[in-house]
C-alpha cells in the first residue's frame, strides 16, 4: 500500500465512528485531496465550516499527531506519487466484441502507462523548474490542442503561476511571440496532423531567445527541433484523433508539482481566489 492510500485508509476505517462534523471534515480531504496541503488550519476550518479545535481532534482520531503533521504527510504522498508512478490497470472481464467503452478505456490505459514510460523523470523536472522561473508561462496549439492550451494555462494560474494561452484569430502566433519578455516560457503542444503554425511558433520564439517546451507524442516529432524540452505523451486512439487521456495526467501532474515545489506561491493563490470566491457568493 502507498503511502496515499494509507492516508486514506486511515480516514475511512475511522469514519463509521467520527461525529457528524467530523465526517463532514473527512469528505472534504478525501474529495480534495490535493488541496490539503496548501490549507493552514484556520483556512481547513472556513472551508469545513467548522473549529480549529475539531480540526486538530479530527487529526488526532485519524491516527495523526495533530492537523500538521496530517497536511504534511498528505503533501509528501502526492509528490511521492509524481516521482514514483504507478502502472494503471482496468479490471478482466469477459468484453464483448461491440464493449467500446471497455475497448476505448484499454486504449487509454495504455496510453497512461506508455507515457510513464516515455518521459524522463529529469526532464519533466527540468520543465518545472523553467516554468516557476518565467515571467510568465505562455501555451500554444490549434485545433482540439487550443483546448488543452488553455486548461493548462487555466491550471498553472491556479496555482499562482502566470499563464496565458496564445489566442486564435486575427493575431498569428508569430506576431504574439514578438511581445514575448526574455525571460518568457512558451509550451507548445503539438499532435497529428502537425500544425505548421505551431512548428513556426516554436522555431521563432527559439530564435527570439525563449525557453520552449514541447508536448507532443515523439522524439522526432517536428516541433521537438526547436523545443529546449519534449515531454513525450502517447495519444493512439481507434479513431483517426488523437487521445488526450494520458495528456490530461501530464497536465495536471505539471500544475501540481508547481504547487508542490512553490507552496507560498500556491497558498497565496488560493487564498486570494477563495476571497474572491466568498465576496461574489455575497455579492449574489
Amino acid at each position: 500500500m502507498t503511502q496515499y492510500d494509507d492516508i486514506k485508509g486511515k480516514i475511512r476505517k475511522r469514519y463509521g465512528s467520527l461525529p457528524k462534523n467530523q465526517k463532514k471534515i473527512a469528505d472534504f480531504i478525501v474529495e480534495n485531496f490535493d488541496r490539503v496541503p496548501f490549507l493552514n488550519v484556520q483556512e481547513m476550518a472556513a472551508s469545513t465550516a467548522s473549529s480549529v479545535a475539531s480540526i486538530v481532534r479530527f487529526a488526532q482520531r485519524t491516527g495523526f499527531e495533530g492537523y500538521k503533521e496530517l497536511q504534511e504527510e498528505i503533501g509528501s504522498s502526492l509528490q511521492d506519487r509524481l516521482q514514483h508512478p504507478e502502472v494503471f490497470t482496468l479490471p478482466s472481464h469477459r468484453q464483448e466484441k461491440d464493449d467500446i467503452l471497455t475497448l476505448i478505456a484499454q486504449q487509454d490505459v495504455k496510453n497512461i502507462n506508455n507515457t510513464l514510460q516515455l518521459i524522463e523523470r529529469s526532464v519533466f523536472d527540468r520543465s518545472i523548474k523553467t516554468i516557476l522561473k518565467a515571467r510568465h508561462v505562455y501555451t500554444a496549439g490549434l485545433g482540439i490542442s487550443y483546448l488543452l492550451a488553455e486548461v493548462l494555462s487555466y491550471q498553472l494560474n491556479q496555482v499562482g503561476v502566470s499563464s496565458s494561452a496564445l489566442r486564435q484569430g486575427s493575431t498569428s502566433f508569430a506576431e504574439q511571440i514578438l511581445y514575448f519578455q526574455p525571460n518568457d516560457v512558451l509550451i507548445v503542444f503539438s499532435f497529428p496532423p502537425y500544425s505548421q503554425e505551431t512548428i513556426d511558433a516554436a522555431h521563432i520564439a527559439d530564435e527570439k531567445g525563449n525557453t520552449v517546451i514541447a508536448i507532443t507524442n515523439k522524439e522526432n516529432a517536428p516541433v521537438t527541433f526547436s523545443a529546449d524540452s519534449s515531454l513525450l505523451v502517447k495519444s493512439e486512439n481507434m479513431l483517426y484523433t488523437n487521445s488526450f487521456a494520458a495528456i490530461s495526467v501530464l497536465i495536471n501532474a505539471i500544475s501540481t508539482q508547481c504547487a508542490m515545489k512553490d507552496k507560498a506561491r500556491a497558498e497565496t493563490m488560493l487564498a486570494e481566489l477563495d476571497a474572491i470566491m466568498k465576496k461574489t457568493t455575497v455579492q449574489h
